[in-house]
């Protein structure tokens, strides 16, 4: 436990860090949106290429890894807005809840955490996660949001249905307006056709992707920071605990715990899942929540505060809980 804990504390001592760097002023809120684009646009799309062009193309497309974990996704979206839909909390509030319970933080941190846990074979199996949650597990939470929108008698439902439509086409051209999934298919363009690059462009790729982990972890503490200063102030309703606590906890076990279930039942029944992708599937799944969801569930007028706490509560518990889940499970 404590050789996983050497390795997992610099990532969440980073994440830490610009939380603090933002919390106490050292770091101008105006300026995480820059942060934000250079990780999103710049350094992590460099690492995303460098890890699919290093990685077998038949690790990338995987669809016994890919079918496996959207089985899980879907059953954790249907499982959380179930349990939360309620009350106060409608329709556009429970799916962003929803999303924030299934989608863990694979992009910013895992990739790099698990490719200094596992080694550089972890890559493919979570960048096949990483495009399930981008490109299904997104779409199909931000059009459940929608349900709640239909106005008028008699026309509700049918206009739900068309805004729920319209969401998902509008969640779809988000993703192709994403630059990660189009790194994830240059790097697997690259590692089926045995390209490189001209040595100049690979050594700038290579600079980008190396300061990608760094920047990542400083920013998603200081979008966190910025998320909750934001709530605390009264520019978002005030959250109960009993709102954001029951979502953090299946996010980071039943998430991970649901998803070993599956894996371990799918191999049982002959399924070609192998071992290892196996347990980097699992060790995803008891990733915090996404950071990024914060973003997507301001812009659809959800209670952000709401997500932004289960993100903040979900990354401090997840130091332990991933660590935990490090030390039990197996590596091969």
């Amino acid at each position: 436990m404590l050789a996983t804990l050497s390795v997992t504390f610099p990532f969440f001592a980073l994440v830490l860090c610009g939380y603090l760097a933002a919390r106490r002023g050292l770091l101008p809120l105006a300026a995480i949106p820059g942060m934000n684009t250079f990780v999103l646009f710049f350094a992590l799309p460099c690492m995303l290429y460098r890890f699919g062009a290093s990685t077998p193309i038949a690790q990338l497309l995987d669809p016994s890894v890919a079918l496996t974990y959207l089985f899980c996704a879907l059953v954790m979206v249907a499982l959380v807005v179930s349990a939360t839909r309620r009350g106060r909390i409608g329709w556009n509030d429970a799916a962003f809840g929803a999303l924030v319970g299934a989608f863990p933080n694979t992009g910013f941190m895992g990739v790099p955490l698990l490719v200094a846990l596992l080694g550089p074979q972890a890559a493919g199996p979570a960048i096949v996660t990483i495009l399930v949650d981008m490109v299904i597990t997104t779409s199909l939470c931000i059009a459940l949001s929608r349900l709640g929108h239909g106005d008028g008698a008699g026309q509700g439902v049918g206009a739900a249905q068309v805004s729920a439509a319209q969401a998902a086409k509008n969640a779809l051209k988000g993703v192709a307006a994403n630059p990660m999934p189009w790194a994830i298919l240059s790097g697997a363009l690259v590692s089926a056709y045995q390209l490189h690059l001209p040595a100049p462009v690979a050594a700038t790729v290579g600079l980008l992707a190396d300061s990608a982990s760094p920047v990542a972890l400083f920013t998603i503490g200081a979008v966190l920071a910025r998320s909750n200063m934001l709530a605390a102030s009264g520019h978002a309703p005030a959250v109960r605990w009993s709102e954001v606590l029951p979502v953090a906890g299946i996010k980071l076990f039943v998430h991970p715990l649901w998803v070993f279930a599956v894996g371990y039942t799918v191999r049982a029944l002959g399924v070609p899942l192998d071992g290892f992708a196996f347990t980097v599937m699992v060790l995803v799944a008891a990733l915090p929540s996404a950071s990024n969801v914060s973003m997507l569930a301001e812009r659809f007028g959800a209670d952000n505060g709401r997500i932004a706490r289960i993100i903040l509560v979900s990354t401090a518990a997840a130091f332990l809980s991933f660590s935990a889940a490090v030390a039990v499970l197996p590596r091969s």
